[in-house]
């Protein structure tokens, strides 16, 4: 199902709709069609689609400092943080390392006893060790008692970090166990949604922002760059994402 998840999205995305536009065009002789498809991945590349993209994905979700977030039953850190590379035995941070931060500064704010990492796998790198392990490492380096952290079992998507927390806390009758979940604010709501499925009173802790502060646009904003295209097709993403598992509920 994993590989349906990741690899079914690509043909809706920029990227990859932009290589079946241009296909499309080169095969029916359609040129109009190959320079739209350009025309989209420019469209998608330039830093104000971006960001905008990605405000609209986080919108409702501001930072606040770990001391003015109330207690929960336990900090829950989703993965994605690190990647796994060579000379690197506990892994090397992405740009999504604010998660590990920002878990860390709430449990050093004493705002729960627990501090669980999710073990994120991927079935076509079986050797690799799950991340959460790595991250418990490095919590420990950095002080955080072990008695205090805990790690998921394997898991390869958010529903399945939902389930697998929802394993290891189970619901305080009458009330529902509360968690302070710790993730990019862009994947904010579809996690959140996840959650609360899950049957808990969700706390978020968003982190990882994604996108510039506001300034005056200017040329720079319209020429296309890498890192904007991985902002928009990261929020497109998202968009997707939540939108499955909302159409998920229906039936």
């Amino acid at each position: 199902m994993i590989y349906l998840h990741k690899i079914l999205p690509i043909f809706v995305l920029p990227i990859g709709l932009t290589v079946l536009l241009v296909v499309a065009g080169l095969l029916f002789k359609k040129r109009a069609l190959a320079l739209f498809g350009v025309a989209l991945l420019w469209l998608f590349s330039m830093p104000a689609t971006g960001d905008f993209l990605m405000k609209a994905v986080s919108r409702g979700y501001a930072w606040k400092p770990a001391a003015e977030m109330p207690r929960a039953d336990a900090i829950v850190v989703l993965g994605g943080m690190l990647e796994i590379v060579e000379g690197a035995p506990y892994g090397e941070w992405n740009k999504a390392a604010d998660r590990f931060e920002g878990g860390i500064e709430l449990y050093r704010a004493g705002k729960a006893p627990l501090l669980i990492f999710t073990a994120g796998w991927i079935p076509w790198k079986p050797d690799f060790p799950p991340e959460g392990v790595l991250v418990a490492k490095r919590a420990e380096l950095l002080g955080i008692p072990r008695k205090a952290i805990r790690v998921t079992e394997k898991v390869q998507n958010t529903a399945d970090e939902a389930a697998a927390i929802s394993r290891m806390i189970p619901p305080k009758q009458p009330k529902k166990a509360t968690v302070l979940l710790v993730t990019s604010a862009y994947h904010m709501r579809r996690s959140r949604m996840l959650f609360e499925r899950a049957d808990f009173h969700v706390i978020p802790y968003p982190v990882d922002f994604g996108f510039e502060r506001d300034t005056p646009l200017t040329v720079m904003h319209f020429i296309p760059k890498a890192e904007a295209l991985e902002r928009s097709e990261s929020a497109l993403r998202e968009f997707i994402g939540y939108a499955y598992y909302k159409i998920l509920t229906c039936f």
